[in-house]
């Protein structure tokens, strides 16, 4: 009897701890649930770390600078540093090998080209942007229309073709039998505006972003949505990155986080 009773107590000791232990191991598996559940939450939460450079095209430069400082007190782990210039030559330098980790394009057929070529991972669209004529304030050549800058007592100067700005300036002023005289071709829509600014030339061709970067120091003339051309901006990580978790993350901001904010900020209009 007192073996059995003796059989019974262990018996229950031990049932004992087998309860614990499930009960705790419930604790864990609850705990890790909740966590599983707020993944979404909790990732965006969670700080990236390590060194990123981005090639951007130049039209990108105030709004990627915004972004910068942003992701300072967001990520601080998360070290940045830009390349801004016309989106062929960006394109031209990642082909020849240089140490980007990410590449943002002012379109999609330069783009293409590092697609084409392997060196990039599939792009993602994440802003659009328009067209716009940029003159001095005040207006003093009166420019109120595309026709205007065909004018032969105005100088004008566009971005190369090159370019997606230059490219799309062609193509409007082509879909308007308009024939330009510029007095040069820049190489990207920074060089432009300050062709104008600084009262080189009268009026250029660049992106409605510009025209609002250059603040008191220019004027926008609108062109018409009709005769206008919509400008898509891609981001891709290169494949030859060696810090490949920090550029995913800059990615991600730009294109699903605080990013999309500067860039609306900054006069960009939404991917779709």
């Amino acid at each position: 009897m007192r073996r059995t009773r003796a059989t019974a107590v262990s018996l229950l000791a031990m049932l004992a701890v087998v309860v614990a232990v499930v009960a705790g191991c419930g604790n864990s598996n609850g705990s890790t649930g909740a966590t599983a559940g707020n993944s979404t939450t909790s990732a965006s939460a969670v700080t990236a770390h390590g060194n990123v450079t981005v090639f951007a095209a130049a039209s990108l430069t105030e709004a990627f600078g915004d972004e910068k400082a942003t992701l300072a007190t967001s990520d601080p782990g998360l070290s940045i540093t830009y390349s801004f210039a016309g989106s062929g030559e960006l394109v031209t330098q990642i082909a020849n090998g240089a140490p980007a980790d990410v590449i943002a394009t002012a379109n999609t057929s330069t783009m293409h080209t590092l697609v084409q070529e392997g060196l990039v991972e599939p792009p993602v669209t994440f802003a659009r942007n328009k067209l716009e004529i940029l003159v001095a304030p005040g207006n003093p050549k009166h420019v109120k229309a595309l026709a205007d800058l065909t004018k032969s007592d105005l100088t004008l100067v566009l971005c190369d073709e090159t370019v997606p700005a230059g490219k799309y300036a062609t193509q409007i002023f082509r879909a308007a039998s308009l024939t330009p005289h510029p007095k040069s071709l820049e190489p990207d829509v920074k060089a432009a505006v300050t062709k104008v600014v600084t009262g080189e030339a009268d009026a250029t061709v660049v992106y409605v972003t510009d025209v609002k970067a250059a603040g008191s120091e220019g004027q926008g003339v609108a062109i018409p949505a009709a005769q206008n051309a919509i400008a898509t901006y891609p981001i891709a990580i290169v494949k030859a990155t060696k810090h490949r978790a920090a550029a995913a993350a800059f990615v991600d901001a730009i294109v699903h986080g605080s990013g999309q904010r500067a860039l609306t900020a900054r006069g960009f209009l939404p991917a779709s």
